[in-house]
């Protein structure tokens, strides 16, 4: 199990060319999030603070059959298209901080910044983007609030987990993270040096 998802984790760092079977990776990371509920495994957020590049993703589909949601096939991101978390810590709280997601796409640069807090019991970090700057070829064309992000932003600490979006991690090493989001799907980052 951890072997499959260190070698995917290799993959997506560009340290080794063949990459795990998508199947066998989706089966190591249910495999470690059942492993970390069973062992209460706890984490903190400091544990989390860095650059992370998403190398992994799993989609969702509803079922009309079942209620509830099932896995898609996972697959690794292209490596024409750079996803990246960057958590920093709050200097008020050590389970609090900011989030910035950067899309890079050839020219095209979209950040996403806001605030996150994390919920050690649970291992849950909720975040809310709030804030958008939009650039292409390095030309600034947005920079501001996004979606009520002012309103969002000043009240999120008071939110209720239910309002917000987030990420339950089950699995935190030195090189690697991985998690399930709100909506069920699973995600593996790969630390960025």
């Amino acid at each position: 199990m951890q072997k499959t998802i260190q070698q995917a984790a290799e993959f997506s760092q560009n340290k080794v060319n063949k990459s795990p079977a998508s199947g066998d990776v989706v089966t190591a990371l249910i495999a470690a999030e059942k492993t970390a509920k069973q062992n209460k495994i706890n984490y903190s957020y400091s544990q989390l603070i860095g650059n992370w590049r998403l190398g992994f993703i799993t989609g969702t589909k509803k079922t009309r059959k079942r209620a509830g949601v099932v896995l898609g096939a996972g697959k690794f991101l292209p490596k024409l298209v750079k996803i990246q978390l960057t958590y920093s810590q709050s200097e008020d709280s050590q389970e609090q901080g900011n989030v910035e997601n950067s899309v890079e796409l050839s020219l095209l640069k979209i950040i996403l910044t806001g605030p996150v807090q994390f919920w050690s019991k649970k291992n849950i970090l909720a975040f809310d983007f709030t804030r958008m700057r939009l650039s292409l070829s390095g030309l600034k064309l947005y920079q501001g609030y996004i979606r009520g992000g002012k309103d969002r932003e000043a009240t999120f600490y008071n939110q209720t987990l239910k309002q917000q979006a987030f990420f339950t991690y089950f699995l935190v090493e030195n090189n690697y993270i991985a998690a399930r989001g709100k909506g069920g799907g699973l995600a593996l980052w790969v630390r960025e040096f």
